[in-house]
């Protein structure tokens, strides 16, 4: 019998994944700030109530991290036991944290990371990486065969604490440089070196992130703080070094 599997938060994301799960599970999908009637005849997908979302084997929940707590208190009433709960956020400390504190404990959760997005993944997802956090579940080991069997990715598993540390500076960084790039008042460029094009190359993949993304990257994470502290201490104390070496 095929499982059946909830996106909830249609988003960028939410809509790239559905060509990717289709194929795999009864999906139906759920959003409140847009109308899912083109989205749903596209993948074939039915639209469904938020109870209805919530009563699959399989909910996905692929909102803004603000807006999982309020969500999460939203399908607890309609959760049964030994369904999984996934969350795709960028972060993982502050989801793992509130999914557990506001679902029921005979619901397995697990978080998942895709590194990746519909730019870095237009053209394909097939061995891409995806991080998995074992939240609260007995069944991981299965979700990280289909996405390693099924979907070709690279499943790499974590911590919630593991995963927060090392995207600081991942994406962190990346994000943050790119928004500085796209700010500034450059003009046209048409004598780039190899590494100058890898630049612009980084920031056309995530120009068009929503402001919602880049916040939870920059502001949600714990870690992001200690990482940009080192970073723009780097760039004074380079800075510095610099103006000594003017003759």
């Amino acid at each position: 019998m095929t499982k059946t599997l909830s996106v909830i938060g249609v988003g960028a994301f939410g809509a790239f994944m559905l060509r990717h799960v289709t194929p795999y599970f009864r999906v139906s999908i759920y959003d409140t700030q847009r109308d899912l009637t083109d989205l749903a005849k596209t993948y074939n997908v039915s639209t469904c109530s938020l109870a209805e979302a919530a009563a699959c084997d399989i909910v996905v929940l692929a909102v803004p991290v603000r807006a999982i707590a309020e969500v999460a208190e939203a399908i607890r009433p309609h959760l049964h036991p030994g369904q999984i709960v996934l969350d795709v956020a960028s972060v993982k400390v502050l989801p793992a944290r509130t999914l557990v504190e506001h679902l029921p404990e005979d619901v397995e959760i697990i978080g998942l990371h895709p590194l990746f997005g519909p730019q870095s993944g237009k053209t394909g997802i097939h061995g891409q990486n995806i991080a998995v956090v074992n939240i609260r579940s007995q069944g991981t080991e299965r979700v990280e065969a289909f996405l390693r069997e099924q979907l070709g990715l690279n499943v790499i598993a974590c911590t919630a604490e593991e995963h927060d540390e090392q995207m600081a500076y991942v994406q962190g960084l990346t994000h943050m440089i790119a928004r500085v790039f796209q700010n500034m008042d450059m003009p046209a460029i048409n004598q780039e070196t190899k590494t100058f094009a890898l630049l612009r190359q980084m920031v056309g993949i995530v120009k068009d992130d929503s402001d919602a993304l880049f916040k939870a990257i920059q502001t949600d994470n714990p870690f992001v703080d200690t990482t940009k502290k080192k970073f723009f201490e780097s760039v004074e104390q380079l800075q510095e070094e610099l103006k000594r070496d003017r003759p």
